[in-house]
């Protein structure tokens, strides 16, 4: 608990954002990412297990629109992923964002953890069930984070981690464990914390 608490506290600076698959960065270090459906909270959640505010948040869905790269005491990255299944963006927008994350998925060995994050109070969305899909091409160690878990009820949560657990049996590549967290109330980030440092090896 203590190591993990310092590897947090440390400083986190952003360090690039990335439009063009053809610019990601070698950085030599290991990564892990956050992506999800728009206004699932992602920015919320990576500024809550910093504890500090380092990832733009918005009540706009779509905001996110790069892969932002976040440095965390030069030992790994932090990556916020543009969300997905955000209908009022333009098409051509869409695609890009498409190709983006198809090509980090498919030629990032740095990536150590995907964490698809997904709104408790919905369950899996055919948007998120397309993500899986497209993760499961490729050699990408993932993990389901249920977001807003303080907006539910526990009887709410129980049944929905038996019904996501059950939907996953056919995504081999998904982390058995699902993390319950939530930003407002801090429910799961040391869990979340010891599954980053677990991943990247720390």
């Amino acid at each position: 608990m203590e190591t993990q608490y310092k590897i947090f506290s440390k400083p986190c600076e952003f360090q690039l954002g990335v439009v063009d698959p053809d610019k990601l960065p070698a950085t030599g270090l290991p990564e892990v990412a956050f992506i999800g459906r728009s206004n699932v909270g992602k920015s919320s959640l990576i500024n809550a297990i910093l504890g500090r505010r380092v990832a733009r948040t918005s009540g706009h869905p779509g905001h996110t629109r790069q892969l932002n790269f976040f440095l965390l005491d030069t030992q790994f990255y932090i990556v916020d992923m543009p969300g997905y299944g955000y209908a009022a963006a333009p098409k051509s927008e869409i695609a890009r964002w498409r190709r983006l994350i198809n090509n980090y998925l498919q030629n990032r060995a740095s990536l150590r953890r995907l964490y698809i994050l997904v709104d408790s109070r919905h369950g899996l969305k055919p948007s998120d069930i397309q993500m899986l899909e497209l993760v499961a091409q490729y050699p990408v160690s993932t993990q389901i984070i249920f977001t807003k878990v303080d907006k539910v009820a526990k009887s709410h949560l129980i049944v929905l981690q038996e019904e996501v657990q059950k939907q996953l049996q056919r995504f081999p590549m998904c982390h058995p464990e699902i993390i319950a967290a939530s930003s407002e109330n801090r429910t799961g980030l040391e869990e979340l914390r010891a599954s980053i440092v677990g991943a990247t090896g720390l």
